[in-house]
């Protein structure tokens, strides 16, 4: 089965170039001009719109997709379409479900509904510890050619012990440890950050040392273990100077940031659950090193955090709400917008960011540009069309996002998956 992809620029590892892109049986065979159409090819001409460029796919390795145990906040389908319709083609799925993907059984429950409905790849994360519950270690060894890595996201591992345990055991499997860093005796009952607006506002703040403390435990059991160590959702200038001290030191680490730590902090609060996230927004000197040192190189990637949950959870205010905004229809537009438009960085850096290197650190997507030969996972984004964020026109079964109502440039038109369309705009 052949389809084209015509009048679009293509994004081929620098500035996009004007080219058709044919695709046969799952992957590209030819990018080019006045290639010929075969008989019966699926035509996709995006002439009518104002500037549409053709990405490869981007990965996420931090969503949540709820299913199994929390359906009532996103499924399996719906998750995967929200990606779909965010340009997404690979996402890796944390492990905070119900049963925690914590062994074979477990873990193949998850398997079985990804299999059933996922419209782009999905690859799960197995727990660190049984239940998540920090007591005992999971048995990763069933889980290991099935899973992307060990995370205990939404929890840090308070042990020392047990968290050295678990490095000698992902090492020894060739898998990274993922890391949720937070010393939950640092929190004292926290839930935004520990700033200006908490002062202002009466609010209980959460430290930025409970962050970077245990990344720096991290850091140093990572010295005696030499596993592949990654951190999620980086939100500090302590954590990410410790990140950079460790790269410049020859640890085997990387991390991630989401766009809001990126483009909010804690001034931009509201009185509304969909600024409640964890870890929190934090301070203007946070988001501002987090910028430099996403450019710099020192942030390796963008993830989302995609966290949904229903209305009535995020409907408690600030003190009230559980921690969690949805990121996967945004993330895209927002960082294109802030960053590109505005001539902070690249295109080339964005999609670096967004599909190279979440596919050369966890092997999740492809980490090569478009050209012939290679898996047609892609993604088509209209950069010209500008529009503001409706959280109620989201696939997502979330709504909550500190972005509902920004005006931002950039419209996924078309997702396809191994040559096969899964998203297309209406």
């Amino acid at each position: 089965m052949y389809s084209i992809l015509r009048n679009a620029r293509v994004f081929t590892g620098h500035e996009p170039v004007r080219f058709d892109v044919l695709v046969k049986d799952g992957v590209i065979i030819s990018v080019g001009n006045d290639i010929s159409v075969p008989s019966g090819a699926e035509v996709f001409d995006f002439s009518g719109f104002s500037d549409p460029v053709i990405f490869p796919g981007f990965s996420d390795v931090h969503v949540h997709l709820r299913e199994p145990g929390f359906c009532y906040k996103e499924t399996i389908a719906s998750g995967t379409e929200s990606a779909a319709a965010g340009g997404y083609t690979t996402v890796c799925a944390m492990p905070n479900l119900r049963p925690v993907p914590d062994g074979a059984d477990t873990l193949a429950q998850q398997l079985e509904a990804i299999e059933k409905d996922a419209l782009v790849e999905v690859i799960p994360y197995g727990s660190i510890t049984v239940g998540e519950q920090g007591g005992q270690l999971s048995d990763m060894e069933a889980m290991a050619d099935k899973v992307i890595g060990f995370s205990d996201d939404g929890k840090g591992v308070q042990s020392d012990e047990m968290m050295e345990q678990a490095m000698l055991r992902a090492k020894a499997l060739d898998r990274p440890i993922v890391a949720h860093c937070e010393d939950e005796r640092l929190l004292h009952g926290g839930y935004i950050h520990d700033g200006v607006y908490a002062a202002g506002h009466g609010h209980k703040g959460i430290s930025s040392e409970s962050e970077w403390a245990q990344l720096e435990r991290d850091l140093e059991l990572v010295r005696r273990t030499g596993v592949r160590y990654h951190m999620c959702h980086l939100s500090t200038k302590e954590s990410l100077e410790l990140i950079r001290r460790a790269k410049a030191e020859g640890l085997d680490v990387t991390c991630e940031t989401g766009p809001h730590y990126l483009t909010l902090c804690d001034e931009d609060l509201q009185e509304d659950g969909r600024f409640r996230m964890n870890p929190p927004l934090r301070a203007a000197a946070d988001r501002d090193a987090l910028v430099q040192g996403m450019l710099d190189g020192t942030i390796d990637m963008i993830a989302t955090d995609h966290a949904p949950h229903s209305a009535e959870e995020k409907s408690g205010g600030l003190a009230g709400s559980l921690f969690g905004v949805v990121g996967l229809e945004t993330a895209f537009p927002v960082m294109y917008t802030n960053f590109v438009k505005t001539g902070i960085m690249s295109l080339e850096q964005l999609i670096g960011l967004m599909s190279v290197r979440p596919a050369q650190r966890f092997g999740a997507g492809c980490a090569l540009p478009i050209g012939e030969g290679r898996p047609a996972d892609l993604t088509v984004f209209d950069l010209g069309c500008e529009y503001t964020i409706d959280p109620e026109q989201f696939r997502s079964a979330g709504r909550a996002t500190p972005f509902a109502g920004e005006k931002v440039f950039g419209r996924c038109i078309m997702t396809m998956v191994k040559g096969k369309k899964v998203w297309q705009s209406k």
